[in-house]
């Protein structure tokens, strides 16, 4: 559900809060098959595949962001699981520095692979792959991301990630 804003307009922030840097945000999630192979799809608007997700719009958290996209994207209608992983990237060409929220989206049914429908003008194709052979069709952050996300999955926590790597917990004196 997006909370409504209740700004109209951006003047209305605080000289404060116009000051702060924004970061892009997306959201997606990892969904399994029965035996345990990762949901990828490739986009028709850039290379090379990727996680079901994208964009979080303003005004909207990123579990919403990642429902939305994942309806918009697979027609899937499901609520997601627990957050599996926040990873971010610093900036490079073209690219602004970005955060990204992974859920669990959990094993989909037959059933609902069956009822996959892909946007033509998004995506070309999609694919449950084994996780050891992610990284063949995957850019290596988001392959490194998607093994940190499986990871956590596995052991149940979320994984706090810098550019697909699992930043290791502070050093508590």
């Amino acid at each position: 559900m997006t909370i409504p804003s209740p700004l109209s307009d951006p003047s209305d922030l605080s000289d404060y809060d116009r000051s702060l840097p924004r970061k892009r945000v997306s959201a997606g999630a990892l969904f399994l098959d029965g035996v345990g192979r990762v949901l990828l799809v490739d986009p028709v608007y850039k290379e090379p595949w990727e996680i079901p997700g994208g964009a979080v719009e303003e005004d909207e958290s990123p579990r919403d962001g990642a429902v939305r996209e994942i309806e918009e994207e697979l027609g899937l209608v499901r609520p997601l699981g627990r957050l599996l992983a926040v990873d971010w990237t610093g900036p490079r060409p073209g690219r602004s520095e970005g955060l990204t929220y992974v859920y669990d989206g959990g094993p989909l049914s037959p059933a609902e692979v069956a009822g996959i429908r892909l946007p033509a003008d998004e995506l070309r194709a999609f694919a449950f792959v084994e996780p050891a052979l992610v990284g063949a069709r995957l850019v290596p952050v988001l392959a490194r991301r998607v093994g940190a996300a499986l990871a956590a999955r596995a052991e149940g926590r979320t994984a706090e990630l810098r550019e697909g790597v699992v930043v290791p917990d502070a050093v508590r004196g």
